[in-house]
């Protein structure tokens, strides 16, 4: 990254000027959103979405996670996504550990097949998964939709665990073998912690992305009682079309679980990516 020490006054002031202007300009939906939540139907539909509350309540709030069905929707997301995290992670792991630790033929066929489907567009397999967890017997349940995560999620974790695993010394192993170890002992005990910044990057983004999905959810899960809270907003505005702080809350409400996951591994995350483009 350029030292901006190196840039001359008027450089630097430009590009706090062009930063500057993003940043509010990313802010404002977001300040919009709040603002709203905060406000009253009533005074929405009087005075138009950019007019400040004449009185702050915190009603919408209450009304999302009762009235529209939160206190059902947003457990359901962690029942989806801890899991589907977790397999994610777990496999990805052994998969990445595999080819970056052993020589054996198909080695990178297999490691270009991982690529591969990462650039495959899902939405072309709506049908076809469609068909398949039917045939399964899984649609409409939780562990349809952990699954199609899963399998989906796995190349791209794959490709950035191996990438960082293959920077490990090969010497470390080699010791772990000559004092006995066996390759699941090397890999919990050796390379698992060494990768814990990769993993905590890998977390970060696997949460937000499972969590946040909206059209898997959509395909494989048609009980109301069993969607998960993107899904579940989405019937929260045909049901309350015209309340918009309900709506807006409940949408509110739905990002703090994805925020706190940042807050509390961005040290992680932004080590990860750090280490990762140095090595």
């Amino acid at each position: 990254m350029a030292d901006t020490r190196a840039l001359s006054p008027t450089l630097r002031t430009v590009l706090f000027v062009v930063i500057a202007v993003l940043v509010v300009i990313w802010l404002v939906p977001l300040v919009v959103a709040v603002i709203t939540s905060l406000r009253t139907n009533d005074d929405i539909l009087t005075n138009g979405f950019l007019a400040l509350p004449e009185a702050v309540s915190l009603q919408s709030f209450a009304d999302a996670w009762t009235r529209g069905d939160l206190d059902v929707y947003l457990p359901n997301s962690f029942i989806i996504t801890i899991p589907a995290l977790f397999g994610t992670l777990a496999l990805s792991s052994l998969g990445a550990y595999s080819l970056a630790r052993f020589r054996f033929k198909g080695r990178l066929l297999f490691y270009f097949l991982f690529v591969g489907g990462t650039m495959l567009p899902f939405q072309i397999l709506l049908l076809p998964v469609f068909r398949l967890s039917d045939a399964l017997g899984i649609y409409d349940t939780y562990m349809g939709v952990i699954a199609i995560h899963v399998a989906f999620q796995l190349g791209f974790c794959t490709f950035v665990l191996r990438n960082y695993m293959m920077t490990v010394p090969v010497q470390l192993m080699e010791s772990a073998l000559l004092d006995g170890a066996s390759e699941i002992r090397i890999w919990w005990s050796i390379m698992l912690p060494l990768t814990v910044p990769a993993f905590a990057a890998i977390a970060t983004l696997e949460f937000t992305w499972i969590f946040n999905d909206y059209l898997w959810a959509l395909i494989l899960i048609r009980s109301s009682e069993k969607m998960p809270v993107t899904t579940g907003l989405a019937i929260l505005q045909g049901q309350y079309v015209q309340d918009w702080t309900v709506i807006i809350s409940g949408a509110l409400m739905a990002t703090v679980p994805t925020l706190l996951v940042f807050v509390f591994l961005q040290r992680y995350f932004i080590a990860g990516l750090t280490l990762g483009s140095s090595k």
